[in-house]
């Protein structure tokens, strides 16, 4: 199922750029369709972690795979870009099958084997995210876009039923109150107006008296969400496990270095999609799938290093090393981005060490709680995680939109050098994260 996922979650990075030619949309407004899917992962996500503690895991992932297949068959069916950002919004729902995993793990191993099997589970999850990569172009080539989101559909469908009738039921837990739907509603709200206010902000279209009052609608939801989380019985997110030291530190450094990977993500595919006649390298999807590829295997095998790093290593120091590693390449890749090599090595060593420090940072948390708590604790990191690649790859669009020539509508190549150097500070302030917090990192991170 993790190899499913993965892959319909994936099959948008190559072929973003073909997706915004036929549908006539610009680079930040492509991003939005990437980040549909992000922000209702970040609603879902400890919603779906609460609900496993409660209720047992297995029940809640096969009905949220329900809605997860829904929403790729309204994808393979849409007609247009609103019934497309509908097939994205249930498919969110996918990043909630994260948090129920770790559920089901910590039920079922102790605490040190569910550290190398959560890292599994995140290998497996990016596995997928490889397949589809690479069979995103031929497909979307070869028959037509909609086929990326039909094709993983029917795999989830079969791997669910497998699920339903092979995992052993886990025992489901009472609950001592409601869902907290007000809370999700503020935080969905939140990020959606955050998103779609970057891209009218970026594109131009607005008047300052506009741009304040997005402003002031995004920290009046914001607020009114922390109000609404206070004083729930049943709080969508637990703020009070959050002002936990080792909660918060992981949650800093995880929105960092995955808002910089978010930008990455955007970039180079655009970049390699540019017409050659210019500094690009017009690239279709096919071949953005597999210049993206190995980028997917270090990504896959860095997830699996990451939940051996963290039994090993001090998660403080694998994140230094991570965060080292991508904001060096980053700032490099700004002005070594003149051949396909260059943006592939880059590709894999970014992802590669954002993947074993997230990974390390999620498993160290996932066992610094108890068990009980565990689909929570990784929730809140699984929350930031996305929130963190939805910024980015935001950014990364509106980047591209202010760089764009108004004669050709394509970026000029000093916004990409914009991009890749704001990515790799990005990433270096994680360090400065860390210094700040050193005397209060624990084994937990």
């Amino acid at each position: 199922m993790a190899l499913a996922l993965g892959a319909l979650q994936s099959v948008l990075d190559p072929a973003l750029p073909l997706l915004q030619r036929e549908l006539g949309v610009s680079p930040a407004e492509g991003a939005l369709v990437a980040n549909t899917l992000l922000v209702t992962g970040a609603v879902v996500a400890p919603l779906a972690g609460k609900l496993g503690d409660r209720y047992g895991g297995k029940r809640v992932l096969v009905r949220l795979m329900a809605v997860v297949s829904a929403g790729g068959l309204v994808a393979s069916l849409a007609p247009n870009l609103p019934v497309l950002l509908l097939g994205q919004v249930l498919q969110g729902a996918m990043v909630g099958a994260l948090p129920l995993s770790f559920v089901l793990v910590r039920r079922h191993l102790t605490a040190g084997p569910s550290q190398m099997a959560i890292g599994l589970v995140m290998a497996l999850f990016t596995g997928g995210g490889m397949v589809g990569t690479l069979f995103a172009g031929p497909v979307a080539e070869g028959l037509s876009w909609k086929w990326m989101f039909a094709l993983p559909t029917i795999a989830i469908v079969a791997a669910t039923a497998v699920v339903a009738r092979v995992m052993p039921h886990d025992q489901p837990v009472r609950a001592d109150s409601g869902i907290d739907w007000p809370g999700a509603v503020l935080l969905s709200g939140t990020l959606l107006t955050l998103m779609i206010g970057l891209v009218k902000v970026t594109s131009g279209d607005l008047p300052p008296l506009a741009v304040g009052a997005l402003a002031v609608a995004v920290a009046v939801l914001a607020t009114g969400w922390v109000a609404v989380e206070r004083r729930a019985a049943s709080p969508m997110v637990d703020l009070r496990m959050l002002a936990r030291p080792a909660m918060w530190h992981a949650c800093v450094f995880t929105f960092i270095i995955t808002t910089s990977s978010g930008m990455v993500l955007f970039l180079l595919p655009q970049l390699f999609a540019v017409p050659a006649d210019g500094y690009g390298f017009g690239a279709g999807t096919t071949d953005i799938g597999l210049f993206l590829l190995p980028g997917a295997v270090a990504g896959a095998v860095s997830d699996w290093v990451g939940g051996i790093a963290t039994r090993r290593f001090r998660p403080r120091a694998v994140v230094v090393a991570g965060t080292v590693v991508t904001a060096a390449t980053m700032i490099a890749l700004a002005s070594l981005h003149g051949a396909v090599w260059q943006l592939v090595l880059a590709k894999a060593l970014t992802a590669f060490a954002a993947g074993v420090a997230t990974t390390a940072l999620l498993a160290g948390a996932a066992t610094a709680v108890d068990a009980k708590d565990t689909g929570i604790a990784t929730s809140l990191l699984v929350v930031t995680r996305v929130i963190g690649l939805a910024l980015g790859v935001q950014i990364g669009g509106a980047i591209l939109d202010a760089g764009a020539d108004p004669t050709t509508g394509l970026p000029a190549e000093s916004a990409f050098v914009t991009g890749f150097a704001v990515s790799g500070l990005v990433a270096a302030l994680s360090l400065l994260v860390v210094r700040i917090t050193r005397t209060r990192m624990t084994s937990t991170a």
